[in-house]
């Protein structure tokens, strides 16, 4: 079952073992409370997500959607370092960093430059995303049923499956972004073991000096975030709105560490010894970012390559004309989501995108239909409102960390957006926000199940908790399994298409 963490104000700082025992339950780590065979059963639910989207990859046939940039672009970048305008013959112009092209290129190294191949990336990113989903909420909530009931939830959401079954961008920067937020809860739980050691070892977090802190130790998960987040700018530029809530989760986490073991001044203290940690992300970030592009400074030709001698102003003026497009691209799409609100149009599914369309007969009656549409599955994505709503409740009354976590990252997920309005936008641009609205769902139902901190334990509470998710899990089992057909480009009758157009002309 989930458990519910407290952030007390003050702690005591004596060595006496009822104290210990205090500072040890609010210091360890929640990972620590896991059955020893939590890793069989994540593979579990990560093996099931992998055959869902490793069979019949190739379907539907061509290049699907923007797939004819993409897929084409990273055999370019396979064959030249650069993107390359096959029409033109001549140096190719886009508009979005390299990283995420030479991931689908790698697929079509593999398997050759056809449907498999372009897609066969992001099938393996997205099947990996679920065993790392899986093992962060794992380690969030201490449970291996909520964590693998979290996991479940994204291998069964069509946004997510979609997405792994089609060469875009889009779910290389929502694995580096989960990565980094991962690399992020892994550091939180190994600097809280750090101040558990110290006080277990009779240091004295109250005092002054450095005495009165662990020993120096380089917080590499930490690092590893900032290279996450280098590699998911190196996808799309959007990656940058979660720079900021990075930045404030990890020195929130600092300061609430230095709380619970009673630090005198744990805010100045947690500026002062994390804050050069922080500004040491930044190299790392842009140094990563740049890597990304070592294709078009390796090798002449690449478009604006020879704007001018140094490769380095020629990069900075590719980008001053990139972003240029990026602010005036307002031209209508028949898909494109409403301006304004389109974050909340997302989240009720108002504006899903087809990525595929064909009528011919195959499925055995006169009239046909076969699509993949970009949909996530309506049971589970008609839930994250009312899941963020309640997130909010229960994390006050509770005063609980993971609720603030999830929502700051969904609202840095979500809420940039809004300043946009005049963008032409896609549905898609959602899926960083995914992981962390299904842990909202994950976290409501978990608190649902469990009692409120100080509470004795309510048995009845607990089964009522579970039975009342399981049967949530399973009912968005079978709402996937009813739209499958149209998640992967199935020929079926007409009339049973039309049947799952539930919102009408919004989804057709």
């Amino acid at each position: 079952m989930t458990q519910t963490a407290t952030a007390p104000q003050q702690a005591p700082t004596s060595t006496e073992p009822h104290v210990l025992s205090v500072v040890r339950r609010r210091l360890l780590p929640l990972e620590q409370r896991l059955d020893p065979y939590a890793w069989l059963a994540a593979l579990a639910v990560t093996f099931l997500a992998g055959v869902l989207r490793m069979y019949n990859l190739a379907r539907p046939p061509g290049k699907i959607f923007d797939e004819t940039y993409y897929a084409t672009d990273a055999h370019w970048l396979w064959e030249k370092g650069f993107e390359w305008d096959e029409k033109n013959n001549t140096a190719g112009y886009v508009v979005h960093p390299p990283l995420g092209k030479w991931i689908i290129g790698l697929g079509e190294q593999v398997l050759g430059y056809h449907e498999a191949g372009w897609r066969l990336a992001a099938a393996v990113f997205g099947t990996v995303s679920v065993l790392m989903f899986t093992r962060i909420a794992m380690r969030m909530f201490g449970s291996v049923v909520l964590g693998c009931a979290a996991g479940l939830l994204m291998a069964f959401d069509g946004m997510h499956f979609v997405l792994s079954r089609t060469a875009l961008l889009d779910m290389f920067l929502m694995f580096f972004i989960l990565a980094a937020f991962g690399a992020l809860v892994l550091d939180r739980d190994q600097r809280r073991m750090r101040w558990l050691r110290f006080v277990e070892a009779g240091g004295d977090p109250a005092g002054r000096g450095k005495g009165s802190r662990p020993a120096f130790a380089v917080p590499w998960w930490r690092l590893l975030a900032a290279v996450m987040l280098g590699c998911a700018l190196g996808v799309k530029w959007s990656a940058l709105a979660f720079a900021p809530v990075f930045v404030l989760l990890v020195m929130w986490w600092e300061v609430g560490a230095r709380r619970a073991v009673g630090v005198r001044h744990p805010i100045r203290d947690a500026i002062l010894d994390e804050g050069g940690w922080v500004l040491a992300a930044i190299p790392i970030v842009l140094g990563v970012y740049v890597a990304t592009w070592s294709g078009w400074i390796l090798n002449e030709g690449g478009y604006y390559r020879d704007w001018s001698p140094n490769w380095l102003s020629s990069l900075w003026y590719y980008h001053t004309e990139a972003l240029k497009f990026h602010e005036g691209l307002s031209s209508e799409h028949t898909y494109q989501s409403a301006g304004h609100w389109a974050p909340i149009q997302w989240l009720l599914l108002g504006r899903p995108v087809a990525f595929y369309w064909s009528g011919d007969p195959g499925c055995g009656v006169e009239q046909c239909a076969a699509e993949v549409l970009l949909l996530g599955t309506p049971l589970l994505w008609w839930s994250f409102l009312p899941a963020i709503g309640a997130t909010i409740w229960f994390g006050i009354a509770r005063r609980d960390w993971r609720a603030g976590a999830i929502l700051a990252m969904t609202a840095f997920a979500l809420v940039p957006w809004f300043f946009f309005p005049n963008r032409t936008m896609f549905y898609f641009y959602a899926l960083p926000a995914e992981p962390f609205l299904i842990l909202a769902v994950v976290f409501v139902f978990g608190a649902i199940m469990t009692a409120p901190p100080g509470k004795p334990v309510d048995e009845n509470r607990q089964l009522i908790g579970s039975v009342l998710f399981g049967a949530f899990v399973l009912l968005v089992v079978i709402n996937f399994a009813l739209f499958y057909p149209i998640y992967v480009g199935e020929s079926i009758p007409y009339v049973d298409w039309n049947k799952r157009m539930i919102l009408g002309n919004l989804w057709i």
